[in-house]
């Protein structure tokens, strides 16, 4: 196996850093369920870029073209500079704020398009403006823009490369005992130089030493720190991890509650209209019982004429008596 294919690291930086540590292993573990180990600890070393940087990367992968005419600027400033070309550096500089400017205004689009990117308020801007400041600067850093795969930001102090020549500085001193210096005789020996004093090679094995001693104590240090280095990035990974790991509870809790809330939303609804219905029926049933009451008592009354009615008859045929 060759190794993770760059689609796949591609990927894995245009992801949001706080998504990155689940998504990288991830693709550690379908790279070992595939038999790759070794693919599987290339993708284990990757590590996290910073919001900044992952802004960068955003626009060296989806904007290659756009990071390529900053490369190409970058060249073209560092030769300026070399060559102390001031009109050429003026314009140059010039170009140089109105390309970063537009490249700032590009990463401020690339991540409104992204749906877990930090609102506009809160996106570290003015970093992505030093790293690309930093790229014009720097050769490496333009190289490191321009692979997608930035894992910090970076800053310049300054502008340009500036030429070191290495100068030996000449004194009268030089001149004159090159003057006081007696020729050598054709045939004369070379007289061999005064020995020089004890104090003087014992300072100088001491110096010797303590250079030594000095070397060993930075590389002690620098030992101790790769060792504390290798701790602190185990458990920010762990940490990383965990948090990921709350962000997902936490996402799983919010749709819980809004399930919750939407169905007692619908139960909110639900009764109002039962107590509609409720209320409606009330007012049927009173209407109801003045229609009966009404209707009873006209029943009521009914009867009565019918009874008074059927009495009369009775008086009239009994005072009659039976007819011839």
């Amino acid at each position: 196996m060759s190794g993770p294919s760059p689609e796949l690291v591609q990927q894995l930086y245009r992801t949001p850093p706080e998504r990155f540590v689940a998504a990288r292993d991830a693709a550690v573990a379908e790279a070992r369920r595939s038999g790759d180990p070794a693919t599987a600890r290339q993708l284990a070393r990757l590590r996290r870029p910073t919001v900044a940087a992952w802004l960068v990367n955003l626009l060296a992968i989806h904007r290659p073209d756009l990071v390529a005419d900053l490369v190409q600027l970058a060249d073209a400033l560092r030769a300026a500079q070399r060559e102390l070309r001031g009109p050429r550096l003026r314009e140059l500089s010039a170009q140089r704020r109105a390309v970063v400017g537009a490249l700032v205004a590009e990463v401020r689009k690339l991540a409104a398009a992204e749906p877990d990117a930090p609102s506009a308020g809160k996106l570290p801007l003015a970093e992505v403006e030093a790293t690309l400041n930093a790229a014009l600067s720097d050769a490496e850093v333009a190289e490191q823009v321009r692979s997608g795969r930035l894992l910090r930001s970076a800053s310049y102090a300054g502008f340009g490369e500036v030429p070191r020549p290495q100068l030996r500085l000449v004194t009268g001193d030089d001149e004159e005992r090159a003057e006081k210096r007696p020729a050598r005789r054709p045939g004369a020996q070379r007289t061999a130089p005064e020995e020089a004093p004890r104090t003087d090679r014992a300072a100088e094995r001491a110096e010797r030493a303590a250079q030594r001693a000095a070397r060993a104590e930075r590389a002690r240090q620098r030992r101790a720190l790769d060792r504390e280095l290798v701790r602190a990035r185990t458990d920010q990974e762990r940490a990383e991890a965990e948090l990921t790991e709350a962000t997902g509870q936490e996402r799983d809790g919010a749709a819980v509650l809004d399930g919750i809330e939407t169905e007692l939303a619908e139960l909110e609804r639900r009764r109002a209209v039962a107590e509609q219905d409720l209320s409606r029926a009330k007012l049927a049933r009173r209407a109801a019982e003045r229609a009966v009451t009404v209707a009873r008592r006209r029943a009521g009354e009914v009867e009565a004429a019918v009874e008074a009615l059927a009495a009369e008859e009775g008086d009239a045929d009994a005072g009659g008596g039976p007819a011839d």
